[in-house]
């Protein structure tokens, strides 16, 4: 979908000509560059190893979004206290009562209330098992992204349009824009400015 409303097109400075195709396009170009599915509220499921001693994650994708009937951004949370890695072994005792409760490696699930989240980073913080030993992989599922769009998004969706309909390289009269065409000129026309605005979209990987 366009992050563009045919109505708003002038609204946010594109000449009134301008088709739907250009407006898809470069929304699918934003995607692309922020390495998303969406900047839509989109559930994703993220697998990773918890660094030793640490119960916290951060999510690849932010802003988290509460999509209704949920309460919380996070939907679903597995844990599983794995056989410890070179170095991560801390207590061989503990280690071995805990395996004698759990099948090493096995999955369990966990309330999502019992997690913590950081407003402002998006951190999860986990909490650790009844014999207070830390879980040390994590599978969540949890929604991100935009449940409105906000005009930030659709200047930058604009600016992308206005930037590669003054691109030489484009034939902005006689041919019709695809993804492949708007990726191949993506230097000029995902701009620093452009960039920067789509900064707090940008997919960071976790584990």
């Amino acid at each position: 979908m366009g992050y563009l409303l045919p109505a708003e097109y002038q609204l946010f400075g594109l000449p009134a000509d301008t088709t739907d195709d250009w407006v898809t396009t470069a929304s699918a170009l934003m995607e692309n560059y922020c390495r998303r599915p969406s900047l839509l509220a989109t559930q994703y499921v993220e697998r990773t190893r918890l660094t030793a001693n640490s119960q916290t994650a951060i999510p690849s994708y932010m802003p988290l979004a509460i999509v209704a009937p949920n309460t919380s951004p996070i939907v679903g949370v597995q844990v599983r206290y794995a056989q410890p890695r070179r170095g991560e072994l801390q207590d061989p005792l503990l280690a071995q009562i805990a395996w004698a409760f759990s099948v090493p490696g096995s999955w369990t699930a966990l309330d999502p209330t019992t997690v913590d989240i950081n407003p402002q980073t998006g951190e999860f913080t986990f909490p650790r098992n009844f014999l207070g030993i830390g879980y040390n992989e994590v599978e969540v599922t949890y929604t991100a992204g935009l449940l409105v769009i906000p005009d930030a998004v659709k200047v930058t969706c604009a600016q992308i349009v206005r930037n590669a309909q003054a691109s030489p390289a484009m034939n902005v009269r006689s041919s019709k824009i695809d993804t492949m065409q708007m990726q191949y000129f993506s230097s000029s026309i995902i701009d620093p400015q452009v960039q920067s605005l789509l900064r707090p979209y940008l997919a960071q990987r976790i584990g």
